[in-house]
Order: structure tokens, then sequence, then C-alpha cells
């Protein structure tokens, strides 16, 4: 199976020691698989544990992997845009997002990859579709993930089965867009945002298995969740058409 060989992987990493051994290995696993594919390991100073050390051993053993210290980020989606600022500086053409310590399989990768080779522009993770599936999860980040996106699809307009993944894939171009817009998320929601502004876009839901490491949402999260929900809805109903 052909893949465009210039792509590249975003993961954040906040005290990933005990599971970095076992993610970093299937990971390798699927790259050399692929023989393709670069890794973009962003770590932050919400990292306390060995994880910023794990992350530049491989780098200097695997040119594939490219440690960024991000010291400068104040949350969850400065690291995860610091990420791409990388990837895209990079000049991949397909930059791929996923979560460390084995919350995403990275075994789902070539099926990104081919529906963005395909003609895709997006390609959304999904757990809700066919093939999809959601394992060692609390009820209450489950029901917290499906009621999400039945919430946003309902206010928001959107039609898309997972709007709450963060296993996700880009073409260049639109990686350029959301880069440049100013993002009112600043945790969760983040991913919802996304996908609302990237609504217009070619895109396909890839079939993913997530494991939930924690049931736990911090209150400042969902405030934030429930004011980047309302700014858009607002927009919507005033007749405001916000897309990228």
């Amino acid at each position: 199976m052909y893949f465009d060989n210039d792509w590249a992987l975003v993961i954040p990493l906040a005290n990933e020691e005990s599971d970095f051994s076992p993610f970093s290995t299937l990971l390798t696993a699927v790259l050399d698989r692929l023989e393709s594919g670069h890794v973009y390991l962003v770590v932050d100073k919400v990292s306390v544990d060995n994880t910023l050390s794990l992350c530049r051993d491989l780098s200097a053993k695997d040119p594939r992997f490219i440690t960024v210290w991000a010291p400068q980020t104040k949350n969850v989606v400065d690291a995860y845009l610091a990420g791409y600022q990388a990837a895209y500086d990079g000049g991949h053409a397909f930059i791929i997002e996923m979560d460390a310590g084995l919350s995403h399989d990275p075994r789902a990768l070539p099926m990104f990859l081919r529906v963005l080779n395909e003609g895709n522009e997006c390609a959304f993770g999904s757990r809700f579709i066919n093939g999809g599936s959601t394992a060692d999860s609390a009820w209450g980040r489950w029901f917290l993930s499906k009621f999400g996106t039945l919430v946003s699809n309902l206010l928001l307009g959107t039609t898309m089965k997972d709007m709450t993944s963060g296993y996700q894939g880009f073409h260049r171009s639109v990686v350029k867009q959301f880069l440049d817009y100013p993002l009112k998320s600043t945790a969760h929601f983040y991913q919802t945002e996304i996908r609302y502004l990237l609504r217009k876009k070619r895109y396909m839901e890839v079939p993913i298995h997530y494991r939930a490491p924690s049931a736990s949402v911090s209150p400042k999260a969902i405030r934030n969740a429930r004011q980047t929900l309302l700014y858009y809805v607002k927009l919507r109903f005033t007749g405001k058409k916000v897309y990228l």
C-alpha cells in the first residue's frame, strides 16, 4: 500500500514515564512497517517525571523522533499547537495528532494515512462508528464523550459521530489555517472546536480504539468547554458563519 512518506505525528507527553517504553516500542514498530514518518514529542513543564529525558534519549537513538521542549506552554492546547508548529516548520505534507500512553493505538496510523492520501483534507478518529470502541474507561468518561458529541452536533449543526476524539490528521494547508486562528479552547474542548471549524473541509471519520486512563475532567476544563461552546452557538444563531 502506497503512502506519501512525508508525514509527521504530533504527540504531547506529560508524566508518561511508566508507559513510555511500551508506547515507543509499538510506535517504532509501526514506523518501521510503514517505512516513513517522523514523530514530534512535545514536553512542557507539566511533566515532572523522567519523560523529557526519555524523549531526548529516544531522539538521540532514532532521528525519526524529534523532542520539542516547550516550557512556554500554558495548557494542553498550547502543547498541541507547539507540536503542530514544529511539524509544519518541518515541511511535512500530512500531520497527525495522537495521545501518548497507548490511549490511542499507533496501529491505526495506516488508516489515517490512507484517508489523507485519498483526497480528504482531514481524517477524524471516531470511537462511535462501526469498528471503533472504548476500553478500560470509566462509565462517566464514556458518557461525557458521547453526550458531548450529541450536544455539540445539536447546538453547532455538525453531523460527526465523534466530536471529542483527539486522534486526527490533516493536510499541511489545513494545519496552517488553524495555527493562524485564535482558538478559544484551553483544554478538552479543543478537539470539538477544531472539528467544528473544519466541518466544511473534505473529511472522513476513521474507526479507532480508545483506552481512557482517567474519568476525571477538571472543573476549569468544563468551564472553558461551556464558554467556548456558547461562544460558537451565539455566532451561529446570530447568522455569523465561522469555519476555516
